[in-house]
């Protein structure tokens, strides 16, 4: 039975007292601005200071989410989505064990969704686990699309991450008030949240934000040129019939913007022509995205993975992995792998290196060409990338993983976003991506290892810094 408390925790930020609300040993902090909200011209702006408030604000409920559309159909049946939209959606939440202790360790969960969708509002996403284990967690939001990642003229580059960091400094400056030591954080998140921390390895402005890193379903190659991101722009201004700037955008109601984003990601997926949207958006984009972080020479000085081999972030330790099926959740789900031939599957996989010979291995295996695709860019996008951030970094700094629990949920398996609510130990959350009967004891594992990597840096098993070292794996869900 659950029991709250009745007093009314109150914590002083920078910015003015917020009440919470305490449920058993864990006290929640919702919907705290850490910026204003970024409204009209100033949502192609870098992020602006909260005004400060007289008096104590209720944070007992979570704020708005960034603009964003529900995910098709396939998708929406296996993972949750709410979206409650409101101005003033560059908000934290926290979880604290004890907001009058001192020295907690402290988690910042960055959520995924293609850099398009989520919000750190899902129920699979609440911190009151960690919290419940001796961690302060926090999650943030971001902008998103357009508002987030587009090149716009007259805009500031790579708006949502430059909100990632003004969470992080948010988190600097006031976290010890609710328990948290600001020298011990590390930073989480999943697929677009993963690359987010990838980018912020590797960008100098995050510099002295975080102690440590996780990794999960992400990869250090996500980052477009310019020129590529201004040809995605042009596109999304020739849609809605204004300028590519961003007083021209800012006057666009915020549904028109939406729906012509949606419009833009599907052309896109439909027809990835380097011509049209320039290499590096179909290169990283992998028709999943179509807008993401910039090569912008002050947030990202270069793709987060040749800055990470270059040096950046080698003193933070790194936690990262892959769920075995990434791109089942992709192609099964939506029914898109039963339509795959073997030429289709040839002609996506001639692209890629020895993807010809992987494709005939699989086949003559047995496995189907939508199986084989599904394998072939999963190593694409996650595991071989991901191996590959190990080995470019300094030996013993990075622990590896693997996940391979098996869904039965639409055929996914071990597919994208799976290991979410076993990280989280939030499987009574996420039935319908993990099935009415999932491994709790995974979950245990898997929980009990990304809180010991926060509190100590190590996980429970050796690091690596060798691609082939894979004896220095670990696998969950085998």
């Amino acid at each position: 039975m659950t029991r709250t408390h009745l007093e009314t925790p109150v914590v002083a930020t920078t910015s003015g007292r917020v009440s919470g609300r305490r449920t058993d040993d864990v006290t929640a902090f919702l919907g705290i601005p850490y910026a204003a909200p970024p409204v009209g011209l100033a949502a192609f702006d870098s992020p602006r200071p909260v005004d400060a408030w007289d008096g104590v604000r209720t944070a007992t409920e979570y704020g708005p989410t960034a603009p964003q559309v529900p995910y098709p159909a396939p998708i929406a049946a296996l993972l949750d989505n709410v979206i409650a939209l409101g101005d003033d959606y560059l908000t934290v939440n926290v979880w604290t064990p004890d907001h009058g202790a001192g020295g907690l360790p402290v988690m910042v969960w960055i959520h995924g969704g293609a850099f398009t969708r989520g919000s750190n509002r899902l129920a699979m996403y609440a911190g009151d686990t960690f919290a419940r284990d001796g961690v302060v967690c926090v999650g943030i939001n971001y902008r998103l699309g357009t508002a987030g990642f587009a090149s716009v003229s007259g805009g500031v580059e790579n708006r949502g991450l430059r909100d990632q960091i003004a969470a992080l400094e948010w988190v600097q400056a006031n976290i010890a008030s609710f328990g948290g030591d600001p020298g011990n954080v590390t930073i989480f998140g999943e697929s677009a949240g993963a690359m987010s921390v990838a980018s912020l390895l590797a960008s100098p402005l995050a510099r002295g934000l975080f102690r440590r890193a996780i990794m999960q379903s992400g990869n250090g190659s996500v980052a477009a040129q310019i020129d590529d991101a201004r040809l995605v722009t042009a596109r999304l201004s020739e849609i809605l019939g204004v300028e590519a700037d961003a007083q021209s955008l800012a006057d666009v109601d915020p549904a028109a913007l939406l729906a012509a984003q949606s419009q833009l990601a599907l052309e896109c997926m439909v027809n990835p022509d380097p011509a049209v949207w320039g290499e590096s958006t179909v290169a990283q984009g992998m028709g999943i995205m179509s807008q993401f972080p910039i090569v912008d020479g002050d947030v990202l000085t270069s793709v987060p993975h040749e800055a990470i081999a270059s040096g950046a972030g080698a003193d933070i330790p790194l936690l990262a992995g892959w769920n075995a099926d990434e791109f089942r959740f992709f192609l099964v789900a939506s029914g898109g792998a039963d339509a795959v031939t073997e030429q289709a599957a040839a002609a996506v996989l001639g692209r890629q290196p020895n993807g010809i010979e992987h494709l005939r291995a699989r086949l003559d295996a047995g496995d189907s060409p939508g199986d084989a695709l599904a394998q072939a860019l999963t190593a694409r996008a996650f595991s071989g990338p991901t191996t590959a951030l190990a080995a470019s970094r300094p030996s013993g700094s990075t622990h590896l993983y693997e996940f391979g629990y098996r869904s039965p949920r639409a055929g996914i398996r071990a597919g994208h976003a799976v290991e979410i609510p076993f990280v989280f130990d939030h499987l009574d959350q996420a039935h319908a991506l993990v099935g009415p009967e999932p491994d709790q004891q995974i979950a245990d594992e898997m929980h009990r290892a990304w809180v010991d990597f926060a509190t100590t840096g190590d996980p429970g098993w050796s690091s690596t810094g060798s691609e082939s070292d894979n004896r220095h794996f670990r696998r969950f869900g085998f």
